[in-house]
């Protein structure tokens, strides 16, 4: 199931080390975390309008506001703007977040990789899956079943001899906790130049 590590609400970090101009460097951990768990703890128990939220947490600032931002980018929380907020549960979250919405990930996820692509289209969807957190298990099935739906390993140009020998050759990739925006870039502008 996806686990959650409450990373900062502004560049994503779980650890003290934030991206350089990150509005949240410098503020204590457990504050991150306390917001965090502010708005978890009351959405877990029912759905709120976001004004009746704010309402229920007594010390509501911005760094709240932030962490209800991130979560519902994140897709954890569903609903707002005058209607209900939702957390998702562990398989709704799972569910929505297998099929990346946000490019350069649509591209590579729908059209599938192309010859020339294939390192960072494979380094792209592994980085993502870790970080919104699926297991390595999880990671790995979603992996297998992209390269099979999405046509990818049928236009061949791999080194592995299967599929399963390829994404176990990324699984550094999701142990080391590498981002994937770069790799995606790179390889949707393969993809397109290819299939566009």
């Amino acid at each position: 199931m996806p686990r959650f590590e409450y990373p900062c609400p502004g560049c994503r970090t779980r650890t003290n080390l934030h991206d350089a101009g990150c509005d949240f460097d410098g503020v204590r951990w457990t504050d991150i975390e306390a917001a965090y768990v502010d708005v978890l703890s009351r959405l877990s128990r029912t759905e709120l309008s976001e004004a009746a939220l704010r309402e229920a947490i007594d010390d509501w600032g911005g760094l709240h506001a932030a962490a209800l931002s991130r979560l519902r980018g994140d897709q954890r929380v569903d609903g707002g703007d005058d209607g209900p907020l939702e957390l998702l549960t562990a398989a709704e979250y799972k569910e929505r977040v297998t099929h990346p919405t946000m490019e350069p990930l649509k591209t590579i996820y729908e059209q599938g990789s192309v010859h020339g692509a294939h390192d960072n289209a494979v380094f792209a969807l592994v980085a993502f899956y870790e970080m919104v957190g699926l297991s390595w298990a999880e990671t790995r099935e979603q992996m297998l079943t992209w390269l099979d739906e999405s046509g990818t390993w049928a236009r061949g140009g791999f080194e592995e001899g299967s599929p399963e020998e390829l994404v176990d050759s990324k699984r550094h990739v999701y142990e080391r906790g590498y981002g994937w925006k770069q790799a995606g870039r790179e390889a949707k502008a393969v993809i397109d130049r290819r299939l566009g």
